[in-house]
């Protein structure tokens, strides 16, 4: 029995698929046709415009007139730098408005304030550094909305008594200025939040009325003579920041776990010789800085794994200078060596806080540091 074979001429099936594919090519560009004048893909596109210009935050009166939508995209594109142009001046109108409550001054060719502020009592800040300016005025009492005093790295002698008239002020920075007192009327500015008297080199003592400022929660008066913590400073219920590092202190006082909510202690640089068990009931505490090169005894839990303290002991080692100088520039120079300290320390602790996010880095430190 034989078998059958099929014979195609292959010319003849090639020539029928290219005549399918040139039919369906001519519906697809009749379909095409067809939507691009349908009123649905108009619909469509009207749509997709008016939801873009809702996402974008442009008015209903800029793209529809009469009830008809320009889908145009150079409309768009006008209405876009329109709103870019508004919001940068509504920026400009708040920067000017907040800076007509901001005050600013430095540089060495201010030796006193310009007759001009006594009239602008609406100032809400202060912003005045790098001036030879000694004295603050007694006027100030006039600013009942200030907020912030900002007077770093100045001349200044010493404080009004009238500044504790300043009800509403959070913030004050007299650092690095030539401060020997501060004024007991500073304790009525029951608001104030953050204190900074450091590197006045010649502070002793914070008068006790501080012990009112219940608000205060950062206090640096580091770069001074401070022989032991003021006792204001241990009755500021809500503190959490302690820095009294480059000071003259040789002991700390036993009732040191009154500051319960204390999380960084700063002390380097000091003369102390054992650190009290008190610091063990400081729970919240999480930072300890101390000069380890006169430490003989400390509390052997603070290096315990199972708290979060991070203790950091720095050998300080202060190289002497046995130039004869001036006593100005011996002063001076002080100034800029605490001030680098200063700014070293807040780089080192910053950094600390960054590597705490790494699973693999201890809580624990001990290392030597010359400074």
């Amino acid at each position: 029995m034989g078998h059958k074979v099929v014979v195609f001429d292959i010319s003849v099936v090639r020539a029928l698929w290219e005549t399918r594919v040139k039919k369906h090519k001519a519906w697809q560009k009749k379909e095409a046709e067809r939507l691009e004048k349908s009123a649905l893909e108009k619909i469509k596109e009207e749509w997709n415009f008016v939801a873009e210009c809702r996402r974008k935050g442009i008015p209903q009166a800029e793209y529809c007139k009469n009830g008809f939508v320009d889908t145009s995209v150079r409309l768009l594109e006008r209405i876009e730098r329109r709103s870019l142009a508004v919001q940068s001046l509504l920026s400009k109108e708040r920067d000017k408005r907040s800076s007509e409550f901001v005050f600013e001054l430095s540089g060495d060719h201010w030796k006193e304030f310009p007759d001009s502020l006594k009239e602008q009592t609406h100032l809400k800040e202060w912003h005045i550094s790098n001036t030879l300016i000694q004295i603050i005025p007694k006027y100030i009492e006039l600013f009942q909305a200030m907020r912030i005093l900002d007077l770093p790295k100045n001349q200044i002698s010493r404080l009004p008594a009238e500044i504790g008239c300043l009800k509403n002020l959070k913030e004050l920075n007299v650092s690095f200025n030539r401060l020997k007192s501060i004024p007991p009327e500073l304790g009525d500015c029951e608001n104030l939040e953050k204190l900074d008297c450091s590197g006045n080199l010649e502070l002793t003592e914070l008068p006790f009325e501080l012990s009112n400022l219940k608000q205060v929660s950062f206090v640096d008066i580091s770069a001074n003579k401070f022989a032991s913590v003021p006792i204001c400073v241990l009755r500021m219920s809500n503190l959490q920041w302690l820095d009294i590092s480059n000071n003259n202190l040789s002991d700390l006082p036993q009732d040191i776990d009154r500051l319960e909510g204390l999380k960084t202690f700063l002390l380097y640089k000091n003369k102390l010789t054992y650190l009290p068990y008190a610091l063990l009931n400081l729970k919240k505490l999480t930072l300890l800085v101390v000069s380890g090169d006169h430490l003989v005894e400390l509390p052997t839990a603070l290096c315990d794994s199972s708290t979060p303290l991070k203790f950091v002991s720095l050998m300080d080692n202060p190289l002497e200078n046995t130039q004869c100088q001036d006593g100005d520039e011996m002063m001076e120079s002080e100034r800029d060596r605490q001030h680098f300290d200063k700014e070293f320390m807040k780089a080192y602790i910053e950094d600390l806080k960054e590597r705490e996010s790494i699973p693999s880095y201890t809580t624990k430190v001990s290392f030597s540091l010359q400074l």
